[in-house]
C-alpha cells in the first residue's frame, strides 16, 4: 500500500491505536477523536513530509493531509485495524436526490472493474467478428479460449461486484465475493434440468417451478450470471448484518463467526427473497410489454426502447426473452425485442460524441474500448463506465433508443431468429422470404437512434467541446512574440458566491490561512448558492456536500470548502446538484446550503476558494470587497 508507512507513523504519533476513539476524514484532513490528546506528538506530526499541519478544533484532533486524504484514510483504517469496529465512525453516504445517490453508488461499484470490463467487451466483440469473417470456427479451440477470456468477467460478474459493492457499503470484501460466488455456483443451475417438485402460484402469471427448498421453504431458482442488482442488494443487506453481528460477538471469535453467520443469513435470504422478486418483476414486465405492444406498437416501441437500458440494469429484461423465444417458436417471428434493437446503437452514439468532445484523457481512454465493444452489442462498459456516471448522455441515449423503438414499432419490424447482439443482430431481421421492410425498418431504427444520441450528446451532453488552437500567421506580432518567448496563458476563476471577499490569511483555519492547501481567496457568502467558478470536471464531491473539487480542461485543480468544520453537520443543510465525474459549465449551480441553519449550528460560513496545484506568484487576485457570482475572483498565469 502506497501510504502504509505514513499511516503507521500517524497512528504512532497520535498516541497509538489504543488512543483512538474514532477516525473519519473530510476532503483535506483526517479527523481523530482521541482518548487523551496529550499523548499525541503534535510537533512530530507537523514536521512529517506528507502532513501539511495539525489542528485541534471541535473536540477533534485534525491531521491535515491534502487532496489525497481518502487514500491515506484507507491506509490508516487498515493499519490500525479500525474497520468494522463499532467505535469507528464512518461518514454517512451521499446526500441529494435519490437518482444522484443511485448514480454515485453504481459509479463507485463499477469504477474498479471498468478497465477489465472494457477489455472483456472488446475480446467478446472481436471474437464474434472473427467468426463472422470466417477467420475462425465457433467450434475451434481458439474461439473457445477467446470466448472464455472475454465472457468470464460477465458470467461471474456477481463475484466481482460482490467485492466492490460490499466495500462501498462498508462490509468485508471477501464476504461479498462469497455471496456472489454462491449466486453463480454451477451445481445450482443444473437443478433446473430435472422435473420440478411442484409449481408455486400455478395458473397465475407468477407461476414458478420449484426444484429445491431450503428448510422446507420453496426457492425460486433463476440465472444470476451477468446480473447486477441482485448482488448489490445482497451485499447491502450483508453489510448491515455484518455490522450488527460485530456489536455483540466476542473479539476472540469475531474473525470467523461474523462471516459464518453473515453468509448463513444473507445467502438463503438472497435466494428466497431477492431472486423471486426479480423473477416476478421480470414476468410482470414481459406480460405488460406484450399487452402494450398489442395495444399500440408505436407507444410500446417508445417505452420499451427508451427504458430498455434501465430494464437491463435492474436485470428485468429476462421477462421479455421467454416471450420472444415463444413467439419465434409458435409464429416464426417476434415483435417484442425489435423495438429495443436501437438501444445499444444509441448508447454508442452517445459514447462516440463523448469520445470526440472530452478533453479528459481518462474518460477518452475508456470511451474508445467502450465504443468498440458496444458496436458488437456489449454495452456494459459504455453504460457503467461512461454514460451513466455522466447522467445526461445516458438520458440522451435513452431518448435516441425511444425514437428508434418508435420507428421499429411503426414499421412493425419483426425478428425471425433470436440472434446476435449489436451489428451481429442485423441478420435476425432478414425474412425467410428475402430482404424486406423488416430489415430496412430495423436499419432505419438503429441509424436514427445512433444519430439522434450522437447529435444530442454533442449539443446537450454536458461535455465541453475541445477548443482548437489557432496558430498566428507568420510575421504577425503574436507570432514574433511566440518566437521570442513562450506564450503565457491566462485562466480566469470567477466568484462562485455572492458575498464579501476575504484574504486567506483572515481565515481562522491554519491549513487554509497558511496557504498549505493552495492559494486563492475566501468569501463570506450572503446567499446559499454555490456556482461553478470554472468549467471542468467534478474531481471530488465530499459525501456531506460541504466541499467540492473541480479540474479544468487545462488541468487546474480548484477546491471550494463551504464553511469551517461544516463536515460535522453530516450533510444537513447542504444539497448537491451535481455528482463526481460530471462535467460542469462555469456559472452552473453546484450546491445549495441553508445559511441560517448552518449559523444556528454554530459553524462559520467563510468559504475558501483555492487552486491546489499552482504557485502563488502567478495569481492575480481581485481587489473587490463585495463580489457577485460570475465576477472575476482571480486569474492564473500559466
Amino acid at each position: 500500500m502506497k501510504y502504509e508507512q505514513l499511516a503507521r507513523e500517524i497512528i504512532a504519533n497520535v498516541g497509538g491505536k489504543e488512543n483512538v476513539s474514532s477516525v473519519v476524514h473530510c476532503i483535506t484532513r483526517l479527523r481523530f477523536k482521541l482518548k487523551d490528546e496529550s499523548k499525541a506528538n503534535t510537533e512530530v506530526l507537523k514536521n512529517m513530509d506528507d502532513v501539511v499541519t495539525v489542528m485541534k478544533s471541535g473536540g477533534q484532533y485534525q491531521v491535515v493531509i491534502g487532496n489525497h486524504v481518502p487514500d491515506v484514510y484507507k491506509a490508516v483504517v487498515a493499519e490500525g485495524g479500525f474497520q468494522g469496529q463499532s467505535p469507528v465512525e464512518e461518514e454517512e453516504g451521499p446526500k441529494g436526490s435519490l437518482f444522484n445517490r443511485f448514480i454515485d453508488m453504481i459509479s463507485s461499484i463499477f469504477t474498479p472493474v471498468l478497465g477489465v470490463l472494457a477489455a472483456s467487451g472488446m475480446i467478446k466483440g472481436f471474437n464474434a467478428l472473427f467468426v463472422a469473417l470466417g477467420w475462425i470456427e465457433n467450434t475451434s479451440g481458439t474461439y473457445q479460449i477467446l470466448n472464455a477470456t472475454g465472457d468470464a468477467l460477465f458470467y461471474f460478474l456477481p463475484i466481482f461486484l460482490g467485492y466492490t459493492a460490499i466495500k462501498k457499503f462498508g462490509g468485508t470484501p471477501f464476504i461479498g465475493m462469497a455471496i456472489g460466488a454462491a449466486l453463480v455456483y454451477p451445481a445450482l443451475s443444473t437443478l433446473t434440468a430435472g422435473k420440478p417438485l411442484y409449481t408455486l402460484f400455478e395458473g397465475t402469471m407468477f407461476a414458478s417451478p420449484i426444484f429445491v427448498t431450503f428448510l422446507g421453504i420453496p426457492v425460486i431458482l433463476m440465472s444470476y450470471s451477468s446480473s447486477v442488482i441482485p448482488i448489490i442488494l445482497a451485499t447491502f443487506f450483508a453489510a448491515k448484518v455484518e455490522k450488527w453481528l460485530r456489536t455483540f460477538i466476542p473479539d476472540v471469535v469475531k474473525a470467523f463467526v461474523v462471516p459464518l453467520f453473515t453468509l448463513l443469513i444473507v445467502v438463503p435470504v438472497t435466494f428466497m427473497v431477492i431472486g423471486p422478486v426479480a423473477t416476478w418483476a421480470s414476468s410482470l414486465l414481459g406480460q405488460g410489454s406484450l399487452f402494450l405492444y398489442n395495444l399500440s406498437p408505436v407507444i410500446a416501441g417508445i417505452l420499451l426502447g427508451g427504458l430498455w437500458q434501465v430494464i437491463v440494469i435492474f436485470g428485468l429484461h429476462w421477462g421479455l426473452v421467454p416471450i420472444a423465444i415463444n413467439n419465434v417458436a409458435t409464429m416464426g417471428y417476434d415483435t417484442i425485442l425489435a423495438p429495443v434493437f436501437a438501444a445499444s446503437f444509441a448508447q454508442i452514439g452517445a459514447v462516440l460524441a463523448i469520445m470526440i468532445k472530452t478533453k479528459n484523457q481518462k474518460l477518452k481512454s475508456l470511451s474508445i474500448p467502450a465504443f468498440i465493444s458496444g458496436i458488437f452489442g456489449v454495452t456494459e462498459p459504455a453504460i457503467y463506465g461512461i454514460t451513466l456516471p455522466l447522467k445526461k448522455p445516458f438520458i440522451i441515449s435513452c431518448i435516441g433508443a425511444a425514437i428508434g423503438g418508435a420507428i421499429a414499432g411503426f414499421t412493425n419490424v419483426k425478428g425471425f431468429i433470436i440472434g446476435g447482439l449489436g451489428i451481429f443482430g442485423i441478420p435476425s431481421y432478414i425474412s425467410p422470404d428475402g430482404l424486406g421492410m423488416d430489415l430496412w425498418g430495423a436499419l432505419i431504427s438503429i441509424a436514427v437512434g445512433f444519430v439522434t444520441a450522437f447529435i444530442l450528446t454533442m449539443l446537450f451532453g454536458g461535455i465541453k467541446k475541445e477548443q482548437s488552437v489557432t496558430t498566428p500567421a507568420a510575421g504577425s506580432p503574436a507570432a514574433s512574440h511566440e518566437i521570442a518567448a513562450t506564450k503565457l496563458q491566462t485562466e480566469e476563476v470567477v466568484s462562485p458566491l455572492n458575498g464579501e471577499v476575504l484574504k486567506l490569511s483572515q481565515i481562522k483555519d491554519a491549513a487554509f490561512s497558511s496557504g498549505a492547501l493552495g492559494f486563492g481567496l475566501a468569501i463570506e457568502p450572503s446567499e446559499g448558492k454555490l456556482r461553478a467558478p470554472v468549467s471542468g470536471t467534478i474531481s471530488a464531491l465530499f459525501p456531506t456536500n460541504h466541499a467540492i473539487g473541480i479540474t479544468t480542461d487545462s488541468g487546474t485543480d480548484v477546491l471550494i470548502h463551504i464553511g469551517m468544520d461544516t463536515v460535522q453537520l453530516e450533510g444537513k443543510y447542504f444539497t448537491a446538484h451535481t455528482a463526481s465525474g460530471e462535467y460542469v459549465e462555469k456559472g452552473q449551480l453546484l450546491i445549495e446550503f441553508d445559511i441560517e441553519q448552518i449559523k444556528k449550528a454554530g459553524k462559520s460560513l467563510t468559504t475558501p476558494i483555492v487552486v491546489t496545484n499552482h504557485n502563488e506568484d502567478g495569481l492575480e487576485l481581485t481587489d473587490q470587497k463585495q463580489i457577485k457570482t460570475g465576477d472575476s475572483l482571480f486569474k492564473l498565469v500559466h
